[in-house]
Formats: structure tokens, C-alpha cells, sequence
């Protein structure tokens, strides 16, 4: 057998396994796959609008990841918050943030979800518990534990979610957010989207221990890891999570294992990996194998997704009409900003 058919090969066993692992119920799964696709097309019409000039500042793209934020999201109540980096368009949308708020705010329009001040990396959403996109590095993981702290010192049943990326797990703020939420039984789950490289460096140069989770084990504090393109799979194993926060008060750090197809920022060419690695990633594309499974044991077939996918491709033209058309954020609480 051919390397190339090798590989092949251990995809489709791959996603058998995933299959046997959490079954695929229809309506749960075509949901989880129309926000995934959602992110996927917004993104992919947000990399557009920046290549033509009407995005400005920094844009990190999450394709290839969806799987992990619309999963792990769809683990908590609406009543639960989130914190995320600034790689955090999807954590945005899953958590219950429009497309047209959100391509607004790229567009740097006052009809954003920051009134077109943060921009990218700054997206928050306070009636849906989205409290941002953090650009900090590793910065926002003690601004979770603070989350957490309000609600047990409240008495409040609800979870905060943390997400990171493995740069961050090298930072001294990530150790005080982690020591803090064990020291004090924190209702947090603190998430690694490892993708494998923080920024340009791989994880051989950046930590000495590859399994990002056994930093837990120095706090008293459990522990998952586990490989992120199957989202039924994220979505069951962070509910495990969240439900130990919820009704124990412990936190819980948890690494997925997952890839993003683009560069670290849409100005990242991304020529520390070779293409046969990229290539090698895509097979786990977590949007093929969502859209593998409805059509397989989940029930679906072909003409219902090509109809819910002419409504994601609907719903993006519409967010990026509207961004397109609304004012720019020239004035904010009586101020105007003029160069």
C-alpha cells in the first residue's frame, strides 16, 4: 500500500472509531455542523475582506478548529460564560453572537459588537455571557478564575469556560488562574486548543512536556486530553467537565488536540510547515467528519444539507451586506476619533 493510501486508510478507521465512540443523533449533530459551517464561511469571507483592504489590524482565523469551540460551547447552559483569546470569532458566534455582529466589528463598523473599536481580537458580548477575546497572551485565563470566583462567592450553579492556546501554557498568568481555581474549587474549565504551534514555533521548542494537561497534577486538579475533530466527541467529554463544576465547584484542565489550516494571522505565509503536514491535518477536517456521519448513521441525506448549506452561504452574504453598509465607528459615548 502507497503512503498516501496508508493514510487514507487510518482516517476512515479513524472516524469509525469516533462513530463507535458517541453516536451521531440527527438533530443534535446537523446543528453542531450548520455553526460550524457558519464560522467556517464567515471566516473564509473575513480572510477576503481583509485581502481586499476593508479589514484592517490583525485577523487570526480559526479554520480548521471549529469543532472545538462550537463542541465544548455546546456543553454549557446560556446562563454560562465564556472566556476566550483573541483567536475567538467562533467562540463569539457559538456562544450566541450574530454573524453581523461579528463581521461588523471586523469591519471596524459601529454596528459591531464593540462598536467597531476592538476589532478582531476584541469581540465581546455581555447578554450572552461572552466576555472576549483577550489579546494578552495567557492573560485572560486569571480574568476566568476572577468569573469564577463571583459566581461560587454568589452561589451561583454556573460554569465558566476558558479557552487557550498552547502558547499560553508557558505564562505565568495561566499558573496563577489554575492555582487559584484548585486552590479554591473554582467552577472553571480551563481549555487548550493545542494546535500544535504557538505562533511560528512547534511544541518541541516552546514546552518540555508535550501533554499540556499534566500541569494540572501540580495543583490537585483533574484532567482530560483528547483529539478534537469529532465535535460530538468534545461536546461529551467537556460536559464531564462542566458538570464537575457545576455540581462539585472543581475546576478542570483540559487539552484537545486540534490544527488550524491558516497561519497564526492572515499575515503569517505559514512556511514553517510543509504542505504534507497541512495536507495530512485537513484529512481530520472536523467539518468532513460531521458531514460523513449525517449522512451516515445520523440519517441525513444529500438534499438536506445542500439546503442548510445554501442557508449558511445566505446567512454570511447577509452579515457582510451589513457590515459593508453600516457607518464606521467614528463616534463612541460622545467622543469623535479623527486623525
Amino acid at each position: 500500500m502507497t503512503k498516501k493510501g496508508e493514510a487514507t486508510r487510518r482516517v476512515a478507521e479513524r472516524i469509525e472509531t469516533l462513530e463507535r465512540e458517541v453516536p451521531a443523533r440527527k438533530p443534535e449533530l446537523l446543528e453542531l455542523y450548520r455553526q460550524m459551517l457558519v464560522i467556517r464561511r464567515m471566516e473564509e469571507a473575513a480572510a477576503k475582506a481583509y485581502a481586499q483592504g476593508k479589514i484592517g489590524g490583525f485577523l487570526h482565523l480559526g479554520i480548521g478548529q471549529e469543532s472545538v469551540c462550537v463542541g465544548a460551547i455546546a456543553a454549557l447552559q446560556k446562563d454560562d460564560y465564556v472566556v476566550a483569546t483573541y483567536r475567538e470569532h467562533g467562540h463569539a458566534y457559538a456562544k450566541g453572537m450574530s454573524a453581523r455582529a461579528i463581521m461588523a466589528e471586523l469591519y471596524g463598523k459601529r454596528t459591531g459588537c464593540s462598536k467597531g473599536l476592538g476589532g478582531s481580537m476584541h469581540l465581546y458580548d455581555a447578554p450572552n455571557h461572552f466576555l472576549g477575546g483577550h489579546g494578552i497572551v495567557g492573560g485572560h485565563v486569571p480574568v476566568a478564575a476572577g468569573v469564577g470566583f463571583k459566581c461560587k462567592y454568589l452561589g451561583e450553579k454556573r460554569v465558566t469556560l476558558c479557552f487557550f492556546g498552547d502558547g499560553a501554557a508557558t505564562i505565568g498568568g495561566f499558573f496563577e488562574g489554575i492555582a487559584l481555581s484548585a486552590l479554591w474549587k473554582l467552577p472553571c474549565v480551563f481549555i487548550c486548543e493545542n494546535n500544535l504551534y504557538s505562533m511560528g514555533t512547534p511544541l518541541y521548542r516552546s514546552l518540555s512536556v508535550e501533554d499540556v494537561s499534566m500541569k494540572a497534577l501540580a495543583f490537585g486538579m483533574a484532567r482530560d486530553r483528547f483529539d478534537g475533530d469529532d465535535v460530538l466527541r468534545v461536546r461529551a467529554r467537556i460536559a464531564e467537565a462542566v458538570d464537575r463544576a457545576r455540581n462539585t465547584g472543581e475546576p478542570t484542565l483540559v487539552e484537545v488536540r486540534t490544527y488550524r489550516f491558516r497561519g497564526h494571522s492572515m499575515s503569517d505565509p505559514g512556511q514553517y510547515r510543509t504542505k504534507e503536514e497541512v495536507e495530512e491535518w485537513k484529512k481530520r477536517d472536523p467539518l468532513a467528519i460531521a458531514r460523513k456521519r449525517l449522512l451516515g448513521d445520523a440519517g441525513c441525506d444529500e438534499a438536506e444539507l445542500e439546503s442548510l448549506e445554501a442557508q449558511v452561504k445566505d446567512e454570511i452574504d447577509d452579515a457582510v451586506r451589513f457590515a459593508e453598509e453600516s457607518p464606521p465607528a467614528d463616534e463612541y459615548l460622545g467622543f469623535t476619533y479623527k486623525e
